[in-house]
């Protein structure tokens, strides 16, 4: 099939100088999980109608096999499918879609191509509420025979739940004629998409009707109260998945995943957390509260407790981590290492079972295995303009409140003391320290406050 996303309007009620298709749900844009989704099929042609915002819309969803078409002004859903009638494929049917729809599914969508095989297919929904949709009005035998804008609907169209999400299967050789025949002559002036199931009754083809699994794939967003319902049922609908999965979520209303989770067996995790881009978490790995990972990837049986945020990092198998752990942008940990409390690392290696418990600071460095790295430790990698890289091979101890001037090298084995800030290479094997001698003066003062 051909598929048409309708993406042109400019949601007033958003107050915002984003396109309403541009606004994120579970971090990506509306209109993105309409073209994702819309891929899934498989379309010979995918056209994206823009009008408001162009520009930035065509930029923020450019992709290769994206066609667009501009509504420039805004006449109604027909006059936007219009737009795109001369760059649509040969396919049998164009399936139209709304850039702020995001939720619809493949398996629905695939019901409602079905329907319309031989004829046109409407996507409907049973509303308790049905106020400000378009009604299905059937006849006697149940058969649908039109769309009745809310607008234009007699006080017993009114009363019909059965209205219509705007989703269609059309078949592609007649739609462009009947584009053609449609009229403006409504309440609102505009081009009606839905006035060509009138125009298929009329020219005896089959109307068919699918319905979705849930209400809210078809639910559209408008202002910004319906964009944070829509995440939150988002997220339910992800956390349903990873529940069914096997993972154990402390409260599934409180996780938030924005991009691709995956997991092993016996995994954890507890409230609060947002997982970002690309996320891998081994068997059994214990996730505590409020952390927050992006592009991920962690070991096995690896514990990060409370309120780490780790980006763009390698974690090996049985660590642990936390609280209060942060992780940037190339770092990678071995197996058994220890990142504990207020402990930075970026772009570093860490070996296994080596360990920096406290209020450390480790950046462009190299550590090997078993290595101690004392609290208050800061590699100090740099120099004003350039940054310089740390070795410190395995088996060392590094004492206490210990600056490591970079670019330095510490051996095999060494020892540093506490205190010492290292600015030449440490020899394997020794002890090395860099500290004043220590005095006890006799008779010293300590000073006073002067009263006022």
């Amino acid at each position: 099939m051909n598929i048409v996303i309708l993406a042109a309007g400019q949601g007033k009620r958003m107050h915002s100088n984003l396109p309403k298709v541009l606004h994120p749900i579970a971090g990506k844009p509306l209109a993105q999980h309409v073209i994702d989704t819309a891929r899934r099929l498989d379309p010979e042609k995918l056209i994206v109608v823009y009008g408001h915002g162009g520009e930035i819309v065509r930029s923020m969803l450019q992709a290769d096999d994206i066609a667009w078409a501009e509504q420039a002004q805004q006449l109604g859903t027909g006059h936007a499918v219009a737009q795109a009638v001369s760059q649509l494929g040969t396919a049998g049917q164009t399936l139209v879609l709304y850039g702020d729809v995001p939720l619809t599914t493949v398996n629905t969508l695939k019901r409602l191509l079905q329907a319309g095989k031989d004829g046109l297919s409407v996507l409907t929904v049973n509303l308790d509420n049905p106020t400000g949709y378009g009604r299905i009005v059937r006849d006697a035998a149940g058969n649908m025979v039109s769309i009745v804008e809310e607008k234009d609907a007699t006080t017993e169209q009114k009363a019909i739940r059965e209205v219509n999400t705007g989703i269609m299967a059309i078949p592609t050789a007649r739609l462009g004629e009947w584009l053609g025949k449609l009229k403006n002559d409504n309440a609102q002036g505009e081009y009606y998409l839905t006035d060509i199931v009138a125009l298929a009754v009329a020219e005896g083809l089959p109307v068919r009707t699918a319905q979705p699994e849930g209400e809210w794939e078809v639910l559209g967003v408008n202002s910004k109260v319906q964009l944070a319902e829509l995440e939150r049922q988002h997220q339910r609908n992800l956390a349903d998945q990873l529940l069914v999965a096997g993972v154990r979520l402390a409260d599934p209303a409180r996780i938030d995943v924005r991009g691709e989770l995956s997991h092993g067996r016996d995994v954890s995790i507890d409230v609060g957390c947002v997982f970002e881009g690309k996320v891998e978490l081994g068997d059994a790995v214990e996730v505590g509260p409020y952390c927050v990972l992006k592009n991920v990837k962690v070991g096995a049986g690896t514990r990060i407790a409370a309120f780490c945020h780790f980006e763009d990092a390698v974690i090996g198998p049985d660590g642990v981590l936390g609280p209060y752990a942060r992780l940037r942008p190339g770092t990678e940990l071995g197996p058994e290492v220890h990142i504990g409390n207020f402990v930075e690392v970026k772009k570093s290696r860490i070996a296994a079972q080596s360990k920096a418990n406290h209020l450390a600071y480790i950046g462009d460095a190299e550590i090997g295995q078993r290595v101690n790295v004392g609290a208050g430790t800061i590699t100090c990698n740099y120099d004003g303009a350039n940054k310089h890289l740390t070795v410190i091979e395995d088996d060392v101890f590094i004492g206490s409140d210990t600056q490591l001037v970079a670019p330095v090298r510490v051996g095999r084995g060494a020892t540093l003391g506490a205190g010492t800030t290292l600015t030449k290479d440490a020899p394997p094997e020794t002890l090395t320290v860099s500290r004043a001698k220590q005095l006890s003066l006799a008779g010293w003062q300590r000073p006073q406050k002067v009263k006022k």
